[in-house]
């Protein structure tokens, strides 16, 4: 499949989405574009987002514009296939980076669009685990749309397609809704088992790393990339916060009928379908040896980092 050298350049580049992901692909994609003869960054916004009040908001839109992105007001769930295309096909390379609050029927229609559109060459959002070694049938519904866009993308010839695989977003770990640390009580459950692993990596580095691939030669083409920022089991996170903040940690199991009998009493929680998911181990962690990272010798911050950056940090402030 990969055997022909693409003759794709990446240069009038679309991305759609400038939230937690969105954000660091745009700064870096328009750090990079600087270099490069030709390269522009779009990217695709709702009208609320761009006239919204909120500072965080507005600081984003500064932010975007003060980089020379241009905005395209658009709608990626109210819009037509049809209509995403013809946007689509001013450009020569779209980002999905509208994650999942998108809906789980959006990366699909997304991805029709980018093919009828005619692009040159197209990155889903699939900025997370390894669909295909965690298959078909598992608690999170969402992995199982994934792998259908993947089976669509691999059915044609003519839009090239990259995927990005980094992992669980590494701040994740320490969302209080999500439950695995829970700082207030010095408490890490472990999804699994304390020996079940985990790749985390920020969404810094990922921003970092996808304007890398974006721009990479030869032309990476129709290939799933794995990054790491680091790969750690729970028991070893447990260690990590106690060697960092300087406290004793308890460790306790959520195992995997636990959370299936949690997530069976509310089938449509998100949380729980993502914690059962983890727990059963597969495709969701890799050795950070022979990433793409890792072969271009490119740093990230691993999960000690981030405690002494973040928690750490804020543990003195107080």
């Amino acid at each position: 499949m990969n055997d022909a050298v693409s003759t794709v350049k990446s240069r009038n580049i679309l991305v759609l989405g400038a939230g937690e992901l969105g954000m660091p692909v745009l700064r870096n994609l328009a750090r990079r574009a600087k270099d490069i003869d030709g390269a522009k960054i779009s990217v695709l916004l709702r009208a609320s987002a761009v006239a919204s009040d909120a500072p965080a908001k507005q600081r984003d839109i500064s932010e975007i514009r003060e980089a020379g992105i241009e905005i395209v007001v658009g709608d990626l769930v109210n819009s037509s296939i049809d209509e995403l295309a013809s946007v689509f096909s001013r450009y020569d390379t779209v980002i999905g980076c509208a994650g999942y609050a998108a809906g789980i029927n959006t990366p699909m229609k997304l991805a029709k669009a980018a093919l009828q559109s005619g692009i040159p060459r197209y990155f889903p959002w699939q900025f997370g685990v390894d669909f295909e070694a965690i298959g078909r049938g598992g608690p999170q519904d969402i992995f199982d749309a994934q792998l259908d866009v993947r089976e669509l993308l691999r059915s044609q010839n003519k839009t090239e397609w990259v995927i990005i695989s980094t992992g669980m977003f590494m701040n994740y770990l320490f969302e209080p809704e999500f439950g695995v640390v829970d700082l207030e009580n010095s408490e890490v459950h472990a999804l699994g088992s304390l020996d079940t692993a985990v790749t985390l990596t920020t969404p810094d580095d990922i921003g970092v790393l996808t304007a890398e691939i974006v721009f990479f030669e030869p032309t990476i083409r129709n290939e799933i990339v794995f990054l790491a920022g680091d790969t750690v089991t729970y028991g070893q996170v447990a260690d990590k916060l106690e060697a960092a903040l300087g406290r004793p940690f308890k460790r306790s199991v959520w195992s995997v009928p636990f959370l299936m009998e949690q997530l069976a009493s509310d089938p449509t929680n998100m949380m729980r379908k993502y914690r059962a998911a983890f727990a059963i181990g597969r495709g969701v962690s890799w050795d950070k040896a022979g990433t793409f990272n890792d072969r271009q010798s490119i740093p990230v911050t691993d999960l000690s980092a981030l405690i002494d950056a973040d928690l750490r940090a804020g543990q003195h402030g107080k």
